[in-house]
């Protein structure tokens, strides 16, 4: 394995630099083969689709991570990464990934979504949510399409490719927010990880009776380790994830239908409506009624134009 190739440095930090044409923000190139490739870090985002056959990761020294066919894995710049060697039937793409290619993926998620807050921090470098993501999707076709379909544009350098790739990113993280379940539950890495993505699952998809101690029972955990764990891995508490998940519900039935307010308050799972307009101008400095007709005056300006 020659150095030189991946990077100029002392420390093993695989270079962007030198794995990107100048101006580009994403690129392939096939997975190393038939020798241990050793510790090393990068300073970009690595995605790892394995097309067939396995490869085993050593992620921080310690976790082992075994992919098989159809299986995505998630690098952001903290991990540290050893791989052991690959055989000739173990064929696999490496995504190399300029953060800022994600700019268009992550506008294309629900940006009031906690479950997209917390995808986003797990890659970027400086947050402290987890170093990798590994997804066990082999049999979620809409999720191989969209990869295949980034290999194929990447390849074949089709015009307009920026534009496509960027949205096809986007529609990849979308499906993945679908298949939260699919993250790899053996990975002894992710294990507190994996709870805090059902937590936050089980807020968006239950938020109008969503309860700690429900959720305590459907995951077999103490309410008090999830409370502790879920503050410790985003900053805010169970009670906050839902009150902004039921905020961001109200604002959203405020601006895209006509229901009274007093609706939308019970709809969000609220019967104190002066509680109600107490948070909620709190979290958008303004009554819903204002904001619902901020949000017309808006639409009518851009409707002028």
């Amino acid at each position: 394995m020659e150095k030189s190739i991946y990077t100029a440095d002392d420390d093993f930090i695989v270079d962007s630099r030198q794995m990107l044409d100048a101006g580009k923000l994403i690129d392939i190139r096939p997975h190393t083969r038939f020798v241990r490739f050793p510790k090393h870090r990068h300073n970009y985002i690595e995605i790892i689709y394995m097309c067939s056959g396995t490869t085993t990761h050593i992620i921080n020294e310690s976790t082992r991570v075994v992919l098989d066919t159809g299986d995505l894995l998630f690098l952001n710049q903290n991990a540290a990464q050893e791989i052991l060697p690959a055989g000739e039937d173990d064929i696999a793409v490496n995504f190399i990934v300029l953060p800022e290619f994600f700019d268009r993926a992550f506008l294309m998620m629900d940006e009031r979504s906690e479950l997209r807050e917390f995808l986003v921090g797990s890659l970027k470098k400086d947050r402290s949510f987890t170093d990798y993501l590994h997804f066990h999707v082999s049999e979620v076709l809409p999720i191989q399409n969209l990869v295949e379909n980034l290999i194929w544009s990447l390849v074949n350098r089709q015009p307009n490719r920026r534009n496509i790739n960027q949205t096809t990113m986007g529609l990849l993280f979308l499906q993945l927010l679908n298949h939260t379940d699919k993250i790899n539950q053996d990975d002894p890495g992710q294990h507190e990880q994996n709870i805090v993505f059902t937590a936050m699952k089980y807020i968006e998809e239950n938020y109008k009776t969503a309860a700690l101690e429900e959720l305590s029972v459907r995951l077999c955990e103490p309410a008090y380790y999830l409370s502790r764990l879920i503050r410790r891995m985003t900053g805010k508490t169970f009670k906050n994830l839902l009150q902004t998940k039921r905020l961001n519900q109200s604002a959203f039935l405020l601006t895209t239908t006509t229901l009274p307010v007093e609706e939308i308050i019970a709809s969000v799972g609220y019967d104190n409506t002066s509680y109600f307009h107490r948070i909620f101008r709190e979290q958008f400095g303004m009554t819903p009624r204002a904001y619902r007709l901020a949000h017309e005056a808006v639409n009518s300006q851009d409707t002028g134009r």
